[in-house]
């Protein structure tokens, strides 16, 4: 290894490095947002309103950025079960209640407030201690990266579906809060 490359990795920051690919997928989910036409924004093709995977990707994001599931305490402006894209994950298992879809503009006020959580919580993270979820059985450090491929698989599915309108979304590599 040469000694800058050695340099460089001396100086790396997790936390840092968490935040910035954090802010990088989010800053891909805040384009699909934008550059989503109203039509499309309802539309229940192919199956799911492209305001609820946003707003579900969002959800699962802030939940997850929390030390555990009694820390969190939902955005102010939630629905209850807005955030779910299937049947209710507890008995009897009902499709979810949704009622008025979020506007973009309230979307893209959570992902401010999200992203307003990656600075505040991940700082704090104790990266080698358990997920604090229990249904995801492993570290937290592990979980900021199942949590950031969460938030990029929906993106990239929203992009898809843009792109069938021409719409283009760019790569963002690395971010930092805007």
């Amino acid at each position: 290894m040469r000694s800058a490359d050695k340099k460089w990795r001396l100086n790396v920051n997790t936390q840092d490095v968490i935040k910035s690919q954090y802010h990088a997928a989010l800053a891909m989910l805040q384009q699909v947002v934008v550059r989503c036409p109203d039509a499309v924004w309802r539309s229940v093709n192919p199956s799911m309103p492209f305001w609820r995977v946003a707003f579900h990707a969002l959800f699962y994001t802030h939940l997850y950025l929390q030390p555990t599931e009694k820390d969190f305490a939902p955005w102010p402006k939630h629905r209850d079960e807005s955030q779910h894209m299937g049947p209710l994950p507890w008995p009897p298992h009902d499709e979810p209640a949704i009622g008025e879809p979020y506007s973009r503009d309230e979307i893209l006020e959570y992902l401010d407030f999200v992203r307003a959580q990656v600075e505040e919580k991940v700082s704090a993270l104790d990266l080698e201690g358990d997920s604090g979820f229990f249904w995801l059985p492993f570290s937290k450090l592990e979980l900021q990266f199942y949590n950031i491929r969460h938030v990029q698989q929906h993106a990239g599915e929203l992009s898809q579906r843009l792109a069938e309108s021409g719409a283009e979304i760019d790569w963002v590599g690395a971010g930092r809060r805007p």
